[in-house]
């Protein structure tokens, strides 16, 4: 009979002694409470209906009644196991249920091992960290406190600066008022010395200013000023000079590199660089004249230089009075004209800035 039908119709769950019994020629199955669907089919058998029983002669001892359990998985299947593998897997369990404890034990100690070394690590990282921080803020403070010594450093200087200058600022203001009291001081004086014959004419000639020669007030600078400054010794060229400056027609410029063509006058070569035309002296000529429109140039020394010059000064400014381009009172502008004079009178004597 095979396992199929041993485990076909076996509703019951456990395990069932079975003793297996040899005798000659013979199986008996002796269950011990089987199921009788099993105990049916496990019968008596003859080992073979057509040959006669034979003696026990050459056969094995009968077995003895062997235990075998039976377990089942299902209410339909069982499955034959062995004592060893019970007993084996008894053990196991008992092992397993020994050791359970034990390994759990030995998985917390070894959390709280590690959950310690973390905790530790953490320790000397947050106190590394700390050390670092500490470090940083010190730095900081030093840094913060050589600023504030600075700063306060910057601000001593800075007061002091503006005390120097507020006192530099009132000694200025100081010596200005004094200048300005000086001044006004001699411009009273220099009131009370001024002819109050020139200063009288020049006021009539202020109230309708006008560049005819013959008023009284132009009439003297022509003959006390002008004519001597434009006194040269080539009278010829020195009318032509002297009547291109009052038509305000002469040029002055320095000299060019090429020569141009020239005009003798008075037997004086004018085309030479070495001698004035208007002295006849020998000077080095820096510069030259033209007279009005003609494209003759004459060469002239810096001494007639700054003597036409201020010349050509004096008359600007009475044109630009004139003109209505001087906004002033009358006494500026007499002492501007008294300046313009002076000049006139030192050119004439021979004293001329270097640069002419």
């Amino acid at each position: 009979m095979d396992s199929s039908e041993e485990r076909a119709g076996c509703p019951a769950r456990g395990t069932c002694p079975v003793f297996l019994a040899m005798s000659a020629g013979t199986v008996r199955y002796a269950p011990s409470g089987l199921c009788p669907a099993l105990e049916g089919n496990l019968r008596e058998e003859p080992w073979g209906t057509d040959s006669p029983p034979q003696p026990d002669q050459g056969l094995p001892p009968p077995l003895a009644a062997v235990p075998v359990p039976w377990k089942s998985t299902d209410p339909c299947q069982s499955h034959r196991e062995f004592p060893g593998a019970l007993v084996e897997t008894s053990a196991g369990e008992e092992a397993q249920g020994q050791e359970g404890p034990a390994a759990a034990q030995l998985d917390v100690l070894r959390l709280r091992s590690s959950s310690m070394e973390i905790r530790e690590k953490g320790s000397e990282f947050l106190k590394e960290e700390l050390h670092r921080a500490q470090k940083e803020l010190k730095l900081k403070d030093e840094e913060c406190e050589r600023l504030s010594k600075v700063r306060e450093q910057l601000e001593q200087e800075l007061e002091e600066l503006t005390a120097s200058l507020f006192e530099e600022a009132h000694k200025m203001v100081r010596e200005a008022n004094m200048k300005q009291a000086a001044s006004e001081k001699q411009l009273k004086e220099a009131r009370g010395k001024v002819d109050t014959v020139l200063f009288a004419e020049f006021r009539a000639w202020r109230e309708s200013p006008t560049l005819d020669k013959t008023c009284p007030f132009l009439e003297r600078v022509y003959r006390e000023d002008v004519g001597p400054c434009l006194d040269f010794t080539m009278q010829e060229l020195s009318v032509l000079v002297r009547a291109a400056v009052e038509d305000n027609t002469l040029t002055i410029e320095p000299v060019a590199s090429q020569t141009l063509p020239a005009v003798k006058v008075a037997e004086v070569d004018c085309s030479s660089t070495n001698t004035c035309a208007l002295s006849g002296l020998t000077r080095t000529c820096r510069h030259r004249i033209r007279l009005g429109d003609s494209k003759s140039h004459y060469y002239i020394s810096p001494s007639s230089r700054a003597r036409i010059t201020a010349v050509c000064n004096f008359f600007t400014y009475i044109r630009y009075i004139q003109q209505g381009l001087v906004r002033q009172d009358a006494e500026p502008m007499f002492w501007e004209i008294m300046r313009l004079r002076k000049e006139m009178s030192l050119a004439k004597l021979g004293f001329f800035p270097q640069e002419a």
